[in-house]
């Protein structure tokens, strides 16, 4: 699904969001897409076909972008949770969840679709986020997101800055104070490749730097049957980390080409809506 050079781009920002129609002869709708841009995306829908919308919300603006999950690894990956949430029945992940009812709202029924996506084998294990762009349509969703998904409010950070997700005690982790640049993996002792940014504690003073593979092995020893992990013990602070935490501080910074990212996610838009 979708091109193949989509499949992994390190640093990249891809959601799945969640439009609200507020034109009053068509109030009430909702479209369920994929961006790597929201601001952009939202104008696109509200500029209609020409402007690069979808023709589904053509010419029943205005729209509105009311929530948007993110930090799939990979465009693939939030591929697949947008079309499990536009179509429940046809996902055999989520052949438990009841149709909509005749009394039930689209908006409704579209987070208690969304609750159940977030808690569904594949994605119930990656380190995604619920961020609400709307706060005043915000409802808790039933059954509640995983207790390692946040639940942020305003518009996504910006891609090209250090963001500490949720924790206030992160330190700043662009200039880790007392970390050599050049030190080995405090896991393996062996070399870090220059190509492969380390995973490094974003807490003061500690001075642990790994592998991916390795502290992944590391978190993993909870969960032997797991291949993702979700959270685990500093080997060098003893402090609780998320893995989501990590991965976002590691790719934080990743310089990525504008252009090419808007001409992707066209593509991806039309092989989607044909």
């Amino acid at each position: 699904m979708g091109p193949q050079g989509g499949a992994a781009r390190p640093g990249g920002f891809f959601g799945v969001y969640l439009l609200y129609c507020l034109n009053p002869r068509h109030r009430g709708r909702v479209y369920v897409g994929f961006t790597v841009n929201p601001a952009r995306r939202v104008q696109q829908h509200n500029g209609g076909r020409k402007k690069g919308g979808a023709w589904r919300t053509s010419g029943r603006g205005p729209w509105e972008m009311v929530l948007i999950v993110h930090g799939f690894p990979s465009a693939v990956a939030a591929l697949r949770f947008e079309w499990a949430w536009q179509h429940p029945q046809a996902s055999r992940r989520l052949a438990h969840v009841a149709p909509r009812l005749r009394s039930e709202a689209a908006f409704a029924f579209h987070l208690r679709v969304l609750a159940h996506v977030l808690r569904a084998p594949p994605w119930a294990r990656l380190p995604l986020t619920l961020r609400w762009l709307r706060a005043d349509f915000r409802q808790e969703l039933c059954p509640p997101p995983p207790p390692h998904v946040p639940v942020a409010f305003g518009p996504p950070p910006p891609r090209m800055l250090a963001a500490k997700r949720r924790d206030s005690s992160f330190a700043d982790t662009e200039s880790p104070p007392g970390q050599d640049s050049e030190a080995p993996c405090t896991l393996c002792a062996c070399a870090l490749p220059d190509e492969e940014g380390p995973l490094c504690c974003p807490y003061p003073g500690c001075s642990l730097r790994a592998h991916m593979t390795c502290l992944a092995e590391e978190f993993l020893q909870e969960e032997p049957g797991q291949l993702l992990p979700l959270e685990g013990r500093c080997p060098g602070c003893k402090n609780s980390l998320l893995w989501g935490d990590l991965i976002w501080l590691c790719r934080t910074g990743s310089e990525e080409e504008e252009e090419n990212v808007e001409l992707e996610e066209e593509h991806w838009t039309d092989v989607l809506e044909l």
